[in-house]
């Protein structure tokens, strides 16, 4: 769903509310029906649901008829990436979200959440914008009774296991329409894990999840600590071991097991080779040398980078720049 699709700006509400209430049933209004306009994209992944929506503000209410009449026992997170939520879970509890806050709520639970959009810079309109994971309560392996103590709570997203899990959905969000089924599912499973062992960590529970839930939630943290620091030509198993403080050998171990038998030193090359094929095709750095942009991407030698670029792609760094531009050209 998108804001120029050719209906009015009540259809236009009318249909997103729809969409919105196929995991989160409530009742949903907005001050802005008669000038609404939104963004929403929604990608079933195996057992979840991932959701990503902008608008202009909007208040939902769950309420104790509507569990009673229908609950489809799900847990809801939200990653707030503009505007603000204030949301109430019960009579003396008060939340109010901020950009790069987490929360957790779920439908077996009465809640009325209010979204107020703030305006950004370039932007005509006030807007909130997140990105929703919907995940059934029987999948986390945490029991529901610990679970409540977090409900409705504001937890940081930039930091530890939250950061972990807001990068993840932020990066899945963007790729999430070129996956196909099997893929999606199985990186559906993969936010299970994460969305249990940043729950455990808040807990302080996370040696009692399952040892597969460990080590998969440990490999996706090892895989956002190399993205962040693929500039660092220090980069290497060794410090990604010690940043994680686990042994070397068994680094190696868990991420070969998750990466179907491809090695850390291996993963930490092809993603400086992906951000160099991608910065060389670009015409704002057209100007940049070639052994400039591999350097900012932690590859120092000139020499091993060809090499490798050209194993990686069939073509030399030079060659795949002059591709680029020249389609750009036509």
């Amino acid at each position: 769903m998108t804001e120029d699709d050719g209906l009015s700006p009540r259809e236009r509400f009318e249909r997103w509310r729809d969409l919105v209430g196929r995991t989160r049933v409530a009742d949903t209004t907005s001050a802005h029906v008669e000038t609404f306009a939104a963004q929403l994209r929604m990608f079933e992944m195996g057992p979840v649901t991932l959701m990503a929506t902008s608008f202009p503000s909007a208040r939902f209410r769950r309420s104790e008829r509507m569990i009673r009449s229908s609950d489809q026992e799900l847990y809801h997170l939200t990653l707030l990436t503009a505007g603000r939520h204030a949301l109430g879970c019960a009579e003396d509890q008060r939340e109010t979200h901020r950009v790069g806050d987490l929360w957790l709520i779920d439908s077996s639970h009465p809640y009325d959440g209010r979204f107020s959009g703030v305006r950004s810079p370039g932007q005509a309109d006030p807007r909130a914008t997140g990105i929703s994971v919907d995940l059934p309560i029987s999948l986390l392996p945490v029991s529901p009774d610990r679970v409540r103590d977090l409900l409705g709570r504001a937890l940081c997203a930039r930091e530890g296991t939250g950061a972990v899990l807001a990068d993840f959905l932020l990066g899945l969000d963007r790729q999430a329409h070129t996956l196909g089924p099997a893929e999606a599912a199985r990186l559906g499973t993969v936010v299970v894990d994460l969305v249990a062992a940043w729950v455990a960590r808040e807990l302080d529970t996370l040696p009692a999840l399952p040892h597969e839930t460990r080590r998969r939630a440990l490999v996706e943290s090892v895989r956002g600590f190399i993205r962040r620091n693929l500039h660092d030509p220090d980069l290497s198993p060794a410090t990604v071991a010690a940043a994680h403080h686990i042994s070397l050998s068994y680094l190696h171990r868990v991420f070969t097991q998750e990466s179907q038998g491809e090695t850390v030193a291996a993963w930490i090359r092809s993603q400086r080779l992906k951000k160099a094929h991608h910065d060389l095709a670009d015409p704002a750095l057209r100007a940049v040398p070639i052994h400039i942009v591999a350097a900012q991407w932690g590859i120092l030698r000139a020499d091993d980078f060809s090499r490798a670029f050209r194993a990686a792609y069939g073509i030399s760094p030079s060659e795949h720049r002059h591709q680029a531009f020249a389609l750009t050209a036509e």
